[in-house]
This record gives C-alpha cells, structure tokens and sequence, in this order.
C-alpha cells in the first residue's frame, strides 16, 4: 500500500514537471505557430478590427453576444493551469475565461501584449469564485464579487520572447 501511494506520488511528479518549463505550466499545445507567435485555442484566419477595451467597458450591454478582437497586456494568469487570466489596458481589466474550459495558456505570460477573440458576456461571480480565482491568481482580492463582465476567448495569439543572443 505505501510502495503504490510512493509510487503515484513519484508518477505525478514526474507528469508535473513534464508539463513546466522554466517555472511554466503549459497545459495546452498551440493549434498555431510562426516564428513571431503562438495562438492558443482556434486558429485565427481572419482577425476582425481590434476595439480597445476602454471603448468595451463604456457600454458593456452593447457588446455582450459579439465576436470582438482585443490586442490587451496580461496583467496576472491562473498559477494552477493558464485556465483565465487578468488583461489590462488603458486603466481597465477583465477577467478573460476560455470557451468551454477547453485551452489553456503558459502560465508565463504576465506583461505581453496578446491578441484575443472572444465574446463579452456578464458574469455574477459569487464571493466563493472571487476568493477561489483572486488563490489561483497567487493574489487575495484581485477578483471581486458581483455583476462584472468578462470575455470568454476563443483564440488567444501570444508572441514569442525573443532571447537575445548574447
């Protein structure tokens, strides 16, 4: 019994380990690749014309339902698994989700700028999911209760950092 609880243990560490790089957790692949990006989620054929998130959050209600495109600086990402992350610009945040908690994102991204499609939706987060995202974030009151929006992506392209050579 303690030979297979020690031998899980090692099992799992060693598929943890396997899954970070540098400090990252990388729970998905990405479904696109160039030498200056990688997107997370759906492919982006087409990317329709970027709105700022400033102009988004003047009149959220307009917005709900649509596809809409972001160029947006991650501010923080969920430490467990890259599953939301904060974005940030011009002063404003948003909490982005991914569409049927089906991609995930590095857990390194923290301060790129990253391009995103999604939806914006309205979201009654209860103090129980503030507390739980504000722990995953490595924070404690980062995600407030009570009516917010959030966008749900579908795609997320993230650059590549670019190490220089020397």
């Amino acid at each position: 019994m303690v030979r297979n609880r020690l031998l899980i243990i090692f099992v799992l560490t060693l598929v943890f380990s396997a899954l970070t790089h540098a400090g990252s957790i990388r729970l998905s692949q990405p479904v696109q690749t160039d030498q200056a990006s990688e997107t997370f989620g759906e492919p982006i054929e087409r990317l329709p014309r970027i709105i700022s998130l400033a102009t988004i959050l003047e009149d959220p209600t307009s917005y709900i339902g649509e596809t809409l495109a972001l160029r947006v600086e991650v501010n923080k990402v969920c430490q467990m698994k890259g599953c939301f992350f904060i974005a940030q610009q011009a002063g404003k945040t948003i909490r982005v989700s991914f569409k049927d908690y089906g991609f995930f994102v590095p857990t390194d991204i923290g301060g790129r700028q990253v391009t995103l499609l999604g939806e914006l939706i309205e979201v009654d987060v209860s103090a129980a999911q503030a507390k739980h995202f504000s722990k995953d974030l490595g924070d404690s009151g980062e995600v407030k209760q009570g009516k917010q929006y959030e966008i749900v992506a579908t795609s997320v392209r993230i650059p590549r950092v670019i190490s220089s050579g020397g």
